[in-house]
């Protein structure tokens, strides 16, 4: 049988950085999770970890071991939630992943009404240029650019939203007009760092301008949207973080016009967590009264009533 709190220090191993990024999350001594885990060990009757200069690696017999965890600790989860209290209350902690642009600019005002709305609920934004792993339990509800094809998630589109190709007057005043996907190859472009993209979503810049010069490329849409703002270079930006002023303006509007998705993601033993279930409908009602302000339709976002 195994013991539950060694499994936990196991996922949690698993998920960490490392030896002391796990013990500083278990809120124990480095020293007691690496004990913990040779005893571990002894008890399955294999070796789950690699112990090497990189760190903690999963074996083969680790990675199998994993689902097993991961399930035992689904499981306790829901039986948590489901015999407490808190899951019948609108009171508690919900965390919620989101792409950096989307949770910064469009989430976190909405968010700021719901936790006026409920103020027994607490929210975390994890809002970060990357994917927001739900398997290692980084948020509850997670809105991904890209929809997962697998595992027990309950999956909803929450709205489509439109990138255009940005510039300043002042940039587009000190160059001849442009008038053709073409001559976009004499121009520099700002995007993303291609070996660090982390979704096939964003590698737009191949199909639309595979020739351009790229004059400054970042991990965030944010840095990018301020470098465009400096005037000295283009870039593709979805409407909603390019209208955050009006120092930008379309370039070839109507010809280059991208159309990309958000995905609310949560997993299955969740998402009927009646916190969890709150903030995923406040969502839903949000951002579809906002459907105009994601495709570059209007400026200006709506609120819910």
């Amino acid at each position: 049988m195994l013991d539950w709190d060694n499994v936990r220090v196991f996922l949690e191993l698993t998920r960490s950085a490392g030896l002391v990024d796990a013990a500083k999350k278990l809120g124990i001594d480095h020293s007691t999770v690496s004990r913990r885990m040779r005893k571990f060990e002894e008890q399955v009757g294999t070796q789950l970890f690699d112990r090497n200069y990189v760190g903690y690696q999963l074996t083969p017999e680790g990675h199998r071991l994993m689902e097993y965890a991961e399930t035992m600790e689904s499981t306790v989860f829901a039986a948590t939630e489901e015999l407490g209290e808190h899951n019948r209350l609108l009171s508690g902690q919900v965390r919620l992943g989101a792409t950096e642009g989307f949770g910064a600019i469009v989430l976190a005002p909405h968010l700021a009404q719901f936790c006026g709305r409920y103020p027994h609920i607490s929210v975390d934004l994890i809002a970060v240029p990357r994917f927001v792993s739900l398997s290692k339990r980084e948020a509850d509800v997670a809105i991904s650019i890209e929809r997962p094809l697998s595992g027990p998630y309950v999956v909803t589109k929450l709205s489509d939203y439109r990138l255009k190709l940005y510039a300043t007057p002042a940039y587009l005043g000190r160059h001849a007009p442009i008038t053709s996907v073409a001559q976009l190859a004499q121009h520099p472009i700002i995007g993303y760092v291609d070996d660090l993209v982390f979704s096939s979503e964003l590698r737009y810049m191949d199909n639309v301008a595979p020739d351009s010069l790229r004059a400054f490329r970042s991990t965030s849409v944010i840095a990018q949207y301020h470098a465009a703002r400096a005037g000295q270079a283009l870039a593709i930006l979805p409407c909603f973080v390019a209208q955050q002023s009006n120092e930008l303006v379309p370039v070839l509007d109507g010809e280059i016009d991208l159309l990309r998705a958000f995905w609310m993601v949560s997993p299955s033993e969740r998402r009927n967590i009646a916190r969890v279930s709150a903030l995923w409908n406040y969502l839903r009602s949000a951002i579809d009264l906002n459907h105009a302000y994601l495709m570059g339709e209007t400026a200006m976002p709506s609120w819910p009533a």
